[in-house]
């Protein structure tokens, strides 16, 4: 059976379930919220220590204002309405990306960090404003204002992700099938499974299946095949 420590999540499809259900994409995002908070509650279920969720990517800031708009300002009401919660269950946040876009939702993010910093049941990660390959621009920047010896040790550590267990599992929902630019480096041998429900529709069932599915793949890493 295969240890799971770390699993990493696309959530796609918000959009496209909002307009499908009432023609309205907000409503898929709030929809997907309830579907986060399940996944976090499975997550501790089954003794998964970190999970991570592509929430907004570099490339989404072509979307309409409008949208980027609400989205942030659900994240705001979804932290300052939850945070209580998640504390008490001993979750642990972090945020992954460029936060430098907005001061005020920054010192949210920061703030939830800090009040949730020594908690241990899981490791929320939250990639926002993420982009891995920039992450990657950033941390061999990083490297040499440093002078430091560019390697895939240091480089790793230098990472948003730095000292996280690589993910074990990926799961992109929405029935696409690519990575969007999401933990290009982190994923080298992480096992990927592409669902065809669009995020809001996502079921921990489904949750579980999947990890069921991950536990019995033999994992080689680059090893001869037994």
């Amino acid at each position: 059976m295969n240890p799971l420590n770390h699993v990493a999540i696309i959530m796609d499809g918000n959009g496209r379930w909002g307009l499908k259900n009432k023609n309205s994409r907000n409503l898929g995002h709030r929809q997907g919220l309830k579907t986060i908070e399940n996944l976090i509650e499975s997550s501790i279920e089954n003794k998964i220590k970190h999970l991570t969720l592509f929430a907004f990517s570099t490339e989404n800031w072509k979307r309409p204002k409008d949208e980027v708009r609400y989205l942030f300002e659900l994240l705001k009401k979804f932290l300052l309405n939850k945070l209580d919660k998640l504390q008490k269950k001993n979750i642990k946040l972090k945020f992954i990306g460029n936060l430098n876009f907005d001061k005020n939702l920054k010192k949210i993010l920061l703030l939830a960090e800090k009040k949730t910093s020594n908690n241990t049941e899981l490791q929320v990660n939250l990639a926002i404003n993420y982009g891995s390959k920039d992450e990657i621009l950033r941390a061999i920047h990083f490297l040499i204002k440093k002078k430091k010896k560019i390697n895939q040790k240091n480089l790793s550590k230098s990472l948003y992700t730095g000292g996280l267990p690589d993910p074990d599992l990926l799961i992109r929902t929405g029935n696409t099938k690519r990575l969007s630019n999401f933990m290009l480096w982190q994923m080298a041998y992480t096992e990927f499974f592409f669902v065809k429900k669009l995020w809001p529709d996502f079921t921990t069932k489904d949750f579980k299946k999947i990890i069921t599915q991950y536990k019995k793949i033999k994992r080689n890493f680059g090893s001869v095949d037994e």
